[in-house]
């Protein structure tokens, strides 16, 4: 089925199920929630990522930068290297988001010339995208984990690290064992392909330094006219064609996201997540029990909102209640909060992670999900750092 279908006959069961007011106003309330300023931002991220994707694609950015690559990597490295790379840039910049637009057009093209699957690609950027989003000081589900438990991001850090670092280095492992048989490749040698490549140097360079992914999208924009029409290999009105182009083939993406919006606000609206809050709070036994309890709280609130930001915050005020009960060291309870609402972020396919990725890869979500091992893997040493009590230092 189409996701817009599923998500339109999800907004149609939710407003018909929402009691009290009238109809007018049920659709006011949903409309509310497609224009939540969050919805609204990862709109504009959409659009202006649609046209840069395009515009690049069109001026040959793609394949020079996959050639560049090809010419100082070995087959059997690039798969560690997107990963390592995804890791790095959303470590420096604080955002998945930014991360899959910037790095998944390039892994499409090295896909594409290594005989994988465009999903599969896909996949390794957007998970080695959630390692920088739970772990960066500058990630704003750092900062809502640290601030909702009171404690110094720089101590959250340490105890988070000993949990996912584990995880990241199976998943390297593991596309190093993938990428070691991989057929060798040769990078085509077009002459002037290095200047080409600037738009992606210069959208990279500018999202480490911490230019706001809107600019960063802009600036990138403009670098791509400006070195299409440079070279020739762009005229005027085929790159501004190409933009055109790009921003309405964003338009399923931005259909989706304000009806998610729309259909998560009237949960929120209906008491959905209150409920959720209430019950699973009951009946909590010991330490383990307490944050398995904050773990799941989490998670369910990530599933509801399709936004890990958000879900922490919604559970943080009655994670930290939990963690002065209980007597649990809050840097562990922060980390748990971040690490499961990345964990849970990474794999739902209505997350605004995913939709980008699988609209640059032009595949389904769903195909993306089986082939991300660094969520999967992540999720499941938050679990057994829970179960076995590690971190020790912050397990007491």
């Amino acid at each position: 089925m189409p996701i817009t279908v599923a998500f339109t006959v999800a907004s149609i069961y939710a407003v018909a199920i929402t009691r009290g007011i009238k109809l007018e106003e049920r659709i006011r309330q949903y409309s509310r929630g497609a224009s939540d300023p969050n919805i609204l931002l990862m709109i504009w991220i959409f659009v202006l990522a649609g046209a840069f994707a395009t515009g690049a694609k069109s001026m040959g950015a793609i394949d020079a930068t996959v050639n560049l690559i090809l010419s100082l990597l070995p087959s059997s490295l690039l798969l560690p290297g997107l990963f390592i790379a995804a890791c790095f840039i959303s470590l420096s910049i604080g955002t998945s988001v930014g991360t899959v637009i910037a790095l998944v057009p390039i892994a499409l093209g090295l896909g594409e010339s290594l005989g994988l699957s465009n999903a599969y690609v896909a996949a390794v950027v957007t998970g080695g995208a959630f390692f920088g989003d739970n772990l960066s000081f500058i990630s704003d589900t750092t900062i809502a984990a640290t601030r909702t438990q009171g404690c110094s991001m720089k101590d959250k850090f340490r105890a988070n690290i000993a949990i996912v670092l584990p995880a990241a280095i199976i998943a390297l492992t593991l596309y190093f064992v993938v990428g070691l048989e991989l057929p060798a490749v040769r990078p085509s040698g077009e002459e002037g392909s290095f200047l080409l490549t600037l738009p992606y140097l210069l959208v990279l360079v500018a999202a480490v330094a911490g230019m706001n992914v809107l600019g960063v999208l802009t600036l990138g924009i403009i670098a791509c006219g400006a070195v299409g029409l440079g070279t020739g290999t762009l005229p005027a009105w085929d790159w501004i064609a190409a933009l055109g182009s790009g921003i309405t083939g964003m338009g399923e993406l931005i259909i989706v996201t304000l009806m998610a919006g729309g259909v998560l606000e009237l949960i929120r609206y209906n008491g959905g997540i209150d409920y959720l809050l209430r019950h699973l709070t009951r009946g909590i036994s010991g330490k383990r029990g307490a944050e398995l309890t904050i773990a799941i709280l989490v998670s369910v609130a990530n599933l509801c909102t399709a936004n890990n930001t958000i879900a922490i915050l919604t559970t943080g005020k009655v994670s930290r209640e939990i963690t002065k009960q209980y007597g649990l060291d809050p840097r562990k309870t922060a980390s748990i909060l971040d690490t499961f609402s990345c964990f849970v972020q990474g794999l739902i396919p209505y997350g605004a992670q995913l939709l980008l990725a699988s609209k640059l890869a032009g595949v389904s979500p769903m195909d993306i999900v089986p082939n991300l091992y660094y969520p999967f893997i992540m999720g499941a040493c938050a679990l057994l750092s829970i179960l076995l009590r590690f971190p020790r230092r912050y397990s007491r």
